[in-house]
């Protein structure tokens, strides 16, 4: 159990907590949630005793035995399983202790019974299923630390909190350097263990499927919810609109009573009702405080329609240095398809989307681009490449020389970058602040085709809705690549499993992958080639889709031309407005005819694609 009583601290002149209280009762899954900077992380610290608190105190029962991420290794040169094997100091020490040749025959015994009921028999296999979660091979666990990235170093401390004898876990955000896969892995494995869980997490889908309980750090105050992420949603909706309808009310009811002062005060027959009523005004006190979330809006600029596929590879080979990473490329992506990338890490989902960016060429095979298709593509590793002795002003300006202030401010603005914002250094930034300048300058030109590799990254859950609702209101093609499951439901409708060296359409939806994914241990085979009933009806969706694909194409063309010949019958009308010319009377004429017969073979179209959809 954990009980946080008055709890107050303070980070140099910010007020992190005052006088906060609630309390963590063993087995419970609580998600902790709330904007970036509002302390978060601090509170974790303060419960492992890495911070004192200023006021209050934090009690933690005898029983109740903390495990948390580390924040570095020690020692980068200690091989990746037996790092995770000392995680367990206990039977760690013991193991040395055997090594004593000085140790007497009583205490071996003693230490032997120890180690057994310690489990450490299966200790090894333990640790080894945890690190092929996370997505290890078995040749990596012989290797030194050091020879790891810092993303995979970072799913080794993981690897190493949860093997560790505890029952009670603080975790920081520990799907962010983990891929889809891998985090659904995590997930699976945290709802099953019987532990008290503690999370911090922008990650929607882990907080409504592990969490029973949501801590909202908010005006310094700690403030618990019964249930999961959406739970807290609506309870908090709720709430805010009855804080809402409270407020509106009590002004009425202040206005009232004023105009009651106003009108008898200075009235000698009135004068001790006027004085009454100053008193309840009084005694009111202040309206009740409106709870108010920073709004987050981001927007992506609309693209010139374009009538033909925008990308078309045939028999396409990708690959570095003449090593192929993909084969047998055969993919098409039409103006308004939402694509999620799945498979594991490794598997070529960032090599497809740099050869679907042009930021690669293929090795062989065909690649078609549509003429004037744009594209914007995002990678995390892109902001690591921004100027950060500029402003994000600066930045834009330099790549947009031609825009206006407000033109560039406006493009600024469409990604929750205000002015204040907009000048300060790139290298005091957040995150999350970098990422929506990246998205701000990848997407300057109206791009058809949206790119985006990770994008969820350092975006706080806000963040993450209004990227949601950008993309849902974006009229290009969109390809992504997220471990967020929350983000990919709402905005995707096609999948394409890019495994085995290739990258085929997967039959199925996120349900039937994530328990193919849990089910099946090898992470290279997530699909099945059996097809279900589902999967019949999915096939046929796309037959249907097929069907009506020609029939959307000649309606979009429909549409451009009836614009057009619109355009051009508004200005005749105004020519013959000021001046009658016989020519102009007989080209509206036509023209009214014309788009009369376009109008109905319109409307004709969009019944033959209803009725397509249908059936």
């Amino acid at each position: 159990m954990i009980d946080i009583r008055q709890l107050s601290f303070h980070f140099g002149l910010r007020t992190l907590f005052e006088d906060a209280s609630v309390m963590i009762a063993d087995g419970q899954k609580v998600g902790l949630v709330g904007p970036n900077g509002c302390g978060k992380s601090t509170l974790f610290k303060l419960i492992e005793g890495k911070f004192a608190p200023d006021g209050g105190k934090i009690e933690i029962s005898r029983s109740t035995q903390i495990a948390s991420v580390a924040q570095e290794i020690a020692d980068p040169s200690q091989p990746l399983l037996p790092y995770v094997l000392a995680a367990d100091k206990e039977l760690t020490r013991l193991q040395q202790e055997l090594e004593n040749p000085a140790i007497s025959g009583e205490r071996m015994a003693e230490v032997f019974d120890r180690l057994d009921f310690l489990g450490v028999h299966s200790a090894q296999a333990r640790a080894s299923a945890i690190l092929s979660g996370l997505g290890f091979l078995p040749a990596d666990f012989g290797r030194p630390l050091r020879e790891f990235s810092g993303g995979w170093q970072v799913r080794a401390t993981l690897a190493a909190t949860l093997y560790a004898p505890s029952n009670c876990l603080l975790l920081d955000e520990p799907t962010n350097h983990l891929d889809l896969e891998t985090a659904l892995w995590l997930e699976n494995y945290l709802m099953r263990v019987d532990k008290t869980i503690f999370i911090i997490s922008h990650d929607r889908h882990i907080l409504n499927q592990l969490c029973d309980k949501i801590i909202h750090v908010e005006d310094a105050q700690l403030k618990l919810y019964n249930g999961n992420y959406d739970t807290y949603e609506r309870t908090r909706a709720a709430a805010i609109e009855g804080a809402r309808l409270a407020a509106a009310k009590h002004e009425r009811t202040v206005a009232h009573l004023q105009a009651f002062v106003d009108r008898f005060r200075y009235k000698a027959t009135k004068a001790k009702q006027a004085q009454s009523r100053i008193k309840m005004i009084e005694k009111l006190g202040a309206a009740p405080q409106i709870p108010k979330d920073p709004e987050t809006h981001f927007k992506f600029p609309s693209p010139e329609p374009l009538q033909n596929a925008l990308v078309t590879v045939e028999d396409g080979v990708a690959g570095y240095e003449e090593k192929a990473v993909l084969t047998g490329l055969n993919l098409r992506i039409e103006p308004d398809d939402r694509i999620a990338l799945l498979g594991a890490n490794g598997n070529g989902k960032s090599t497809l989307a740099k050869i679907l960016a042009h930021r690669l060429l293929l090795m062989s095979g065909k690649m078609t681009l549509a003429k004037k298709m744009k594209v914007a593509y995002f990678s995390q590793h892109q902001t690591e490449e921004l100027d950060v002795e500029k402003t994000p002003y600066e930045q834009l300006s330099a790549v947009m020389p031609l825009a206006t202030e407000t033109e560039i401010r406006a493009q600024l603005g469409a990604f929750g970058l205000n002015k204040a914002k907009s000048d300060t250094l790139i290298g005091k930034l957040s995150g999350g602040e970098k990422s929506r300048l990246l998205l701000a300058l990848i997407t300057k030109e109206a791009p058809h085709l949206l790119i985006l590799d990770e994008p969820t990254n350092h975006l706080d859950l806000p963040s993450r809705q209004a990227l949601l609702e950008a993309l849902n209101e974006f009229t290009g093609a969109v390809v992504l690549i997220t471990h967020d499951l929350h983000v990919i439901e709402l905005t995707c409708d096609t999948l394409w499993m890019v495994r085995h060296g290739t990258c085929q359409i997967f039959r199925g939806d996120l349900e039937d992958y994530k328990a193919q994914l849990l089910k099946n241990n090898d992470r290279n085979d997530l699909a099945s080639d059996k097809i279900t009933a589902k999967e019949a009806a999915r096939k046929e969706a796309a037959a249907r889709r097929a069907r009506i694909a020609p029939l959307k194409k000649e309606i979009r063309a429909l549409d451009e031309q009836m614009t057009k010949l619109s355009l051009r019958k508004a200005a005749l009308e105004q020519e013959l407005l000021t001046s009658y010319s016989a020519d102009s009377s007989i080209e509206l004429a036509l023209l009214n005819a014309q788009l009369k017969d376009i109008e109905e073979r319109w409307l004709r179209l969009n019944e033959e694609c209803e009725a397509a959809q249908t059936v």
